[in-house]
């Protein structure tokens, strides 16, 4: 085995020439680094994972002299960490590589030595001196290396860390919820008064700024007909559902658009027993309408009154006693619950994990059923333990079936709302981003949110839970949030608005490129919503992008506005919604619409989907403007060329060209024909004849034609 003083030169010219450089920056009176931070770690305490020999020890790395170095042993990983004293305010971290220098690594920070988030990563590293711009605050400091670009170890000759002294003032968890959560007990006098008056400003107002919670405590509530509108989220405050009974309704329904329900978007009802005053509850909606956790002691019915068009949606975690009513629903999806029975059925029902769901009997009538759902893990939600708000994060399960709350307590665990920062209208990002480096949950509170910064989640297990239809809107063609490569990070509840300039994405889970596996604790994206477009001009390159190994998504709807302000072919550019590029990554109740090239990219290996709906973009121009090659159209779901195992059930494309109803899509679905690619129940829709269909994926299935928009379907593939 070589040793390392048998390497080549290790301070090359350049590297050599950038450590002069960046010597006489810091000397040089006046210059502009004259005003930079002050250099925090040279002298620290310093420790490391291990050392090559007596003569290259950590304290090398921090001794201020580039004439030592401190060396590892010749294995990955490897780390070397610096304890600065006390936290601090970080900016920038200098990494003086030898020639053994690290390939990938993580810059990771800590306020205790103890738990560890990550604030820049990388796997194409070069080595030399490499400068990272990074914020926090920490006291601990740690260079995790995961490879190695040579067959030594990792040597650096400094590992410098630059920063202010003193962390900014901390920031107090918990608080009040602010004035748009309303919260009702049994005894809150007028509750149908104040219902009714927020259904008023929120029946119609589908691109409006107006948010709201109700908070039901726990109790019994007699006579209520809760009429949920526009961003307006119901909920009860146990940690059952039957800790909050309502004797009456929790009511969609579509008198707004002449009983049409294919725009009842953006509303939700979660953690509530009804016992429905006619025996039947209706909740006639389309996409982002979440059904969760809920216990209706009778019937459900999913179609408007009159029983007019109605576009799908999702039930998770919910016990329906009666009869789920589908009727005019073209597309449904419903998770781990327990239902008396289904009636009905459109274009694509599709039931995981359901007691009481129909058999399975895809095209006709047209059911796709899976005996369970392959991993769980339902949607963190606030309650009330006593008098005191705390917020529940339930267990993963594998192959779940039936709810996860009917046996006895359910499996999680509960954290006080004195570790979250309470977000409220004004808060800027970068408070959001010192409450999330402080170690703080984030809880929006109903509102709107503009973001001149990234929203940096970096710290393993932190919980991001929006009430309200909470938005961000990222402002400057900055990514609204990013996860960092960690386990078990908690995204759900909000709604991401894409601004005016262009972002390269919305919401990215994950660096690229990254290798860590997070089996034993994933990442979950639960009605996390994206939409580009219709509440004014909107751009973005791509939706949401799922890097990290093992994220399952749970419930989304991304959105390319095909109605609303800022409108058009080019206004709302968006060729992307949504692109997973790591391994083992599970999408349960996925909706991706109207993107102008692929509505779903999918690059990683062993990725699942179970239901899927998409609508092609409406407002093509002409048969041009989608031509993807010699193919005519982009793919609603492109399984990539290399990908070797992959699997779906329950898929559906449907296409509505009418700026040009002459359009014709190849196929609906395009993946590699290899033995561990499948699919399971596939089809395809031509909406009135506007477009169609040549095939249902690759050159597979019956074309569409005509106006009777019959689904041409395929049951297996290949």
């Amino acid at each position: 085995m070589p040793r390392l003083s048998d390497h080549p030169p290790r301070l090359t010219a350049a590297a050599l020439t950038a450590a002069l450089i960046a010597a006489l920056l810091v000397l040089l009176p006046g210059s502009a680094a004259q005003a930079a931070p002050v250099l925090l770690s040279q002298g620290r305490p310093v420790t490391a994972s291990s050392q090559e020999n007596a003569g290259t020890p950590a304290s090398a790395a921090v001794d201020g002299d580039n004439a030592t170095r401190w060396s590892s042993q010749f294995a990955d990983p490897q780390w070397i960490q610096v304890d600065l004293g006390a936290p601090a305010r970080l900016s920038q971290v200098v990494l003086r590589w030898e020639t053994a220098y690290a390939k990938a690594y993580r810059i990771e920070l800590s306020t205790d030595g103890a738990g560890w988030s990550t604030a820049y990563s990388t796997t194409a590293a070069t080595g030399g001196v490499a400068t990272h711009d990074i914020t926090g605050t920490a006291r601990y400091v740690r260079v995790y290396g995961t490879q190695r670009a040579t067959q030594w170890g990792y040597s650096l000759f400094e590992f410098q860390v630059f920063g202010t002294s003193g962390a900014d003032p901390t920031l107090p968890g918990g608080g009040d919820l602010g004035p748009n959560v309303i919260v009702f007990d049994p005894s809150t006098p007028n509750i149908q008064g104040r219902l009714d008056e927020v259904f008023r400003q929120q029946e119609s107002a589908q691109f409006g700024s107006g948010r709201y919670q109700f908070l039901f405590k726990p109790g019994t509530y007699n006579g209520l007909n809760a009429q949920i509108g526009f961003y307006t989220s119901v909920s009860g405050l146990g940690l059952s559902p039957d800790d909050t009974t309502i004797n009456g309704d929790v009511t969609v329904d579509a008198g707004w658009f002449g009983g049409n329900a294919t725009q009842n978007f953006w509303r939700s009802a979660e953690n509530l027993a009804l016992n429905p005053v006619n025996g039947t509850d209706r909740w006639a909606v389309s996409q982002a309408a979440p059904f969760r956790r809920m216990h209706v002691k009778g019937g459900l019915n999913l179609a408007p009154d009159g029983f007019g068009w109605a576009s799908g949606g999702y039930i998770a975690d919910s016990k329906i006693d009666g009869q789920v009513g589908n009727y005019s629903q073209q597309q449904w999806y419903t998770r781990d619950s327990s239902i008396g029975s289904w009636g009905n059925g459109v274009w694509n029902q599709v039931f995981s994990g359901v007691q009481g769901a129909p058999a399975q009997s895809f095209p006709n009538p047209p059911y796709t059923t899976l005996d369970t759902t392959p991993v769980s893990r339902e949607k963190p939600f606030l309650y009330l333990d006593g008098t005191e708000y705390k917020v529940f994060v339930p267990a993963e399960r594998e192959n779940a079936r039936g709810t996860s709350w009917g046996n006895g307590a359910p499996q999680g665990t509960s954290l006080p709302l004195s570790r979250f920062y309470v977000v409220k209208p004004g808060t800027t990002a970068a408070t959001m981003n010192q409450a999330l480096a402080q170690g703080l949950h984030l809880l929006f509170t109903p509102g709107v949110y503009h973001v001149d910064r990234t929203l940096q989640v970096n710290r393993a297990d932190t919980v991001v839970l929006g009430l309200g239809l909470a938005t961000l809107v990222p402002d400057n063609g900055v990514t609204a949030m990013k996860v960092a490569d960690v386990d078990g990070v908690r995204l759900a509840g909000f709604l991401i608005d894409a601004g005016p300039v262009d972002s390269p994405s919305l919401l990215e889970v994950g660096p690229a490129g990254t290798t860590t596996d997070h089996r034993a604790n994933p990442t979950t994206v639960q009605d996390v919503f994206i939409r580009v477009g219709g509440a004014g001009p909107g751009r973005t390159d791509v939706g949401m992008v799922i890097n990290n190994h093992d994220t399952i998504v749970d419930h989304t709807w991304i959105w390319r506005a095909d109605h609303g302000d800022g409108v058009g072919w080019e206004t709302n550019r968006a060729d992307y919604g949504f692109r997973v590029n790591g391994d083992d990554v599970l999408a349960t109740g996925l909706f991706v619409e109207h993107f102008n090239k692929y509505d779903v990219q999918w690059n990683g290996e062993r990725g699942r989907t179970v239901f899927y709906q998409n609508e092609k973009a409406y407002d093509a121009p002409d048969q041009a403007a989608i031509q993807n090659g010699s193919t005519k159209g982009y793919a609603a779901y492109k399984v990539a060329d290399s990908v070797t195992v992959h699997e779906g059930w329950g898929l559906g494309s449907y296409c509505y060209y009418n700026v040009d109803p002459t359009i014709r899509q190849d196929h609906g679905f395009q993946a590699p024909v290899k033995p561990g690619v499948k699919f399971h129940d596939l089809l395809v829709v031509s909406l009135g004849g506007k477009g169609q269909y040549e095939h249902v994926i690759n050159t597979t299935g019956a074309p569409t034609s005509g106006t009777s928009t019959t689904p041409s379907t395929v049951v297996s593939f290949p």
